[in-house]
């Protein structure tokens, strides 16, 4: 009986829907997440691949009710826009070193966000909010014999640059809505993976378990532009941050020749990035803290850990196509502040090879990200957040689509 392997079956149609559950700030679920952290391509038989993928998620967000400061309706508008599309792209190249030995280098963006509500009631608090990524990732695997199958280890490194921009209303005294104000931040790191898989080809079951490190951010720096209120542009620095530390266990079987089963269980350490102070270059860092004195403005997140669980079936037809499905429910990281509640989404794809070393890979999304209200709430040293914006939004659809192709030798 040949129960196949299928690991580009579930590409296909699992293709990480962490990308979807992707969480532009403040769109629905996952923190900053978007293309988040995959190393599928490692576990490739073949001595040689490479892949490359891109991913456009479309997230229909939409705010209501918004109010201002003291829920005030300063009429500029109580709709508004709650997130923006993005694309999500991805490349990685596989090599096998030496029998037993393989690694991969690859270039993804984990983390991002844009929202773009531009003038409405929650205009002091938002206007525009632009966060972005760019991850270069090496890892290599070790495997041996292990009673019917082969244990793996698993070990790795990257450097994460995250930088972007938030723009709110500063003074409405300026004509046409121009007394603006612009923060502009960048900041980079390293992090590191470990883990341990167990494969059995023959019945094409694999799983694995793997930890990301944090990502230490101690190097916040930008500008605070304020010249359309008058005030120049002053230079800053934010206080030593962290992106989050992931853990994921994935596991997937033949169940039936031709048939495949998988699921996974995510969880990310949101919790971790609060309230983020940014300070006058010049104040010392122990003066720059939430709600301190020396604070001119913040990041506001307040974020709790997010758990994503999803699972599906595979199946090949020929030796030419193959299609899944999947469902994901992913635990929002909002709970009270900000609009990422749980988002619940269905995906679908087909893989076509056309030659033994080609795969051509095309799967959607459909979901919905649940209601809710974002109001005041207490952070870091009692620092009240959310003051100068409320609003309500509710169930709201979620879309994606996916292409990509390996190339293997």
């Amino acid at each position: 009986m040949n129960i196949l392997r299928l690991k580009a079956l579930a590409g296909a149609g699992c293709f990480s829907i962490a990308l979807l559950g992707a969480a532009m700030h403040p769109a629905h679920a996952s923190g900053l997440e978007r293309g988040g952290y995959d190393i599928d391509l490692l576990f490739d038989p073949a001595p040689f691949a490479t892949e490359a993928e891109a991913t456009y998620v479309m997230p229909d967000r939409k705010f209501k009710n918004a109010r201002g400061p003291g829920g005030a309706d300063l009429g500029f508008g109580t709709s508004a826009d709650g997130a923006e599309d993005y694309w999500v792209p991805r490349i990685g190249v596989k090599a096998q070193v030496v029998p037993g030995v393989d690694c991969m280098v690859d270039y993804s963006q984990p983390w991002g966000a844009h929202t773009a509500p531009g003038v409405w009631n929650g205009a002091f608090s938002n206007m525009e909010t632009d966060i972005k990524s760019d991850n270069y990732g090496a890892t290599c695997s070790y495997k041996m014999d292990a009673g019917k199958g082969q244990l793996r280890f698993i070990g790795g490194v990257f450097y994460q640059k995250v930088y972007g921009f938030k723009e709110d209303l500063v003074s409405p005294l300026v004509p046409n809505f121009g007394g603006t104000g612009r923060v502009d931040l960048t900041s980079n790191g390293w992090g590191w993976r470990a883990g341990i898989a167990y494969e059995i080809p023959d019945i094409a079951l694999r799983a694995s378990l793997v930890y990301n490190s944090k990502v230490k951010l101690d190097n916040i720096s930008g500008t605070l532009d304020l010249t359309n209120v008058g005030l120049g542009t002053i230079p800053i620095y934010g206080s030593t941050q962290h992106m989050p530390d992931v853990v994921e266990l994935k596991l997937q079987s033949g169940v039936a020749p031709g048939w495949l089963a998988f699921g996974s269980i995510k969880w990310v350490n949101w919790s971790t990035l609060q309230s983020v102070p940014i300070c006058p270059v010049g104040v010392p860092t122990s003066l720059c803290f939430s709600n301190s004195p020396a604070e001119v403005t913040s990041l506001d997140l307040m974020y709790r850990d997010s758990w994503t669980v999803s699972g599906g079936i595979g199946h090949k037809f020929n030796d030419q196509w193959s299609a899944a499905g999947q469902l994901s429910w992913d635990r929002g990281t909002s709970h009270g502040y900000g609009s990422q509640t749980d988002t619940w989404t269905v995906g679908g794809g087909v893989a076509y090879t056309p030659q033994p070393n080609i795969e051509v890979r095309l799967a959607g999304v459909i979901g919905v990200m649940t209601s809710g209200h974002s109001g005041t709430v207490i952070g870091p040293n009692g620092k009240i957040i959310g003051a100068d914006a409320s609003y309500d939004f509710g169930n709201d659809l979620v879309t994606a689509i996916s292409g990509g192709i390996k190339i293997k030798f």
